[in-house]
């Protein structure tokens, strides 16, 4: 078959995950990718670099999601809104992809090395973030923190969307997971100014 086949990458794909399901990440190849995709090896290496990044491949175009909405974010909002605002670029992004999803963070889950790539592209993700915070005139600390916290706020509305029993939406999961953050920082805060004011008190007493 032609190496220019329509769609070649999204076959390669999803012929690597239905080999990662049947044969296990390990015991899948390349050319048994390529074999199942009716294509050649060499079209394989156009598309990938290489098995692992079947799994990454779509880091770039979820970073790009997340810089686009940065842009578009009126001047005005604060570093941290904004960079959680552009999470919910990722609806789309991930619209009917939640099998799909599943089974790579499955797979993911299983080898430590995928791990660590994982949390690589995630640090890359936070990186560029926060660089696009600084290019809207953020100051440091702020555009840093504000880009952790939302890469920290995605990833575990991810692994709810992951989880979840029934149909859900990742844009909702995000929400959920910031509002609980908003929440426990405000119970912090009122149980931080409590314990001054007692601590004040105490002291004008002796």
């Amino acid at each position: 078959m032609s190496r220019w086949a329509p769609d070649a990458r999204g076959r390669l794909q999803a012929a690597a995950m239905e080999l990662f399901r049947e044969r296990g990440y390990d015991e899948t190849t390349v050319a048994g990718i390529a074999e199942r995709a009716g294509l050649t090896e060499r079209t394989f290496f156009r598309h990938f670099a290489d098995k692992r990044e079947v799994l990454f491949s779509g880091q770039e175009q979820l970073q790009a999601a997340f810089l686009d909405a940065v842009e578009a974010a009126d001047l005005g909002v604060e570093p941290l809104a904004v960079a959680v605002g552009a999470l919910e670029a990722a609806g789309p992004f991930f619209a009917d992809r939640l099998e799909f999803a599943r089974l790579r963070q499955g797979v993911i889950d299983a080898h430590p090395a995928l791990q660590e790539r994982e949390l690589i592209k995630m640090a890359s993700l936070a990186a560029a973030l926060a660089a696009a915070l600084r290019g809207r005139g953020a100051g440091e600390p702020a555009a840093s923190l504000a880009a952790e916290h939302a890469i920290s706020v995605f990833r575990v509305a991810f692994a709810r969307w992951l989880e979840a029993p029934g149909p859900s939406d990742l844009v909702d999961q995000v929400r959920a997971a910031q509002a609980e953050i908003v929440a426990m920082l405000r119970d912090w805060s009122a149980e931080a100014e409590e314990a001054s004011a007692l601590g004040g008190e105490g002291r004008g007493r002796r």
